[in-house]
């Protein structure tokens, strides 16, 4: 068996001239959210949030983009994954010229999805896509025979 001796914690105290008990605070905070929120920086300036949800049928996609031409609007499909890409053009000021703002996003889709039959629909600044089930993929009610 080992002893180890308990040594209590020292303390030290500040003096005016010493550095403030506060400093390096905001540097702490900053790698704190750096390490939990990796892409803060990333949501507010390029990506643009999505809803999902589903029914028995589908899967929907739903992304508000407001001020998007629906010319400027890209949906593509491969390998699992639905990127959506939308380009916002703000008309040029008396003095600022025509500025463009480029936004993606990409969702991973389950392999249960219809890949030819995927719709989109874009109405009041709404991106709604819709992405059909397979067959196999559907719930099916089973009766159980009571005996």
């Amino acid at each position: 068996m080992r002893l180890v001796r308990y040594t209590y914690p020292s303390f030290h105290r500040f003096t005016p001239a010493a550095r403030s008990p506060w400093s390096g605070l905001e540097q702490e905070i900053d790698r704190l959210f750096a390490t939990t929120l990796p892409d803060v920086g990333a949501t507010a300036s390029n990506r643009f949030p999505v809803d999902l949800y589903e029914d028995k049928d589908n899967v929907f996609v739903r992304a508000e983009l407001p001020g998007v031409n629906r010319e400027d609007l890209n949906l593509e499909m491969a390998d699992g994954t639905l990127t959506l890409t939308a380009i916002r053009k703000t008309p040029a000021g008396e003095d600022q010229a025509e500025q463009t703002f480029s936004f993606t996003r990409s969702v991973g889709v389950a392999e249960d999805i219809e890949a030819d039959k995927v719709t989109a629909a874009y109405e009041n600044g709404v991106l709604t896509v819709t992405l059909p089930k397979r067959e196999a993929a559907k719930p099916k009610k089973i009766t159980v025979a009571v005996k």
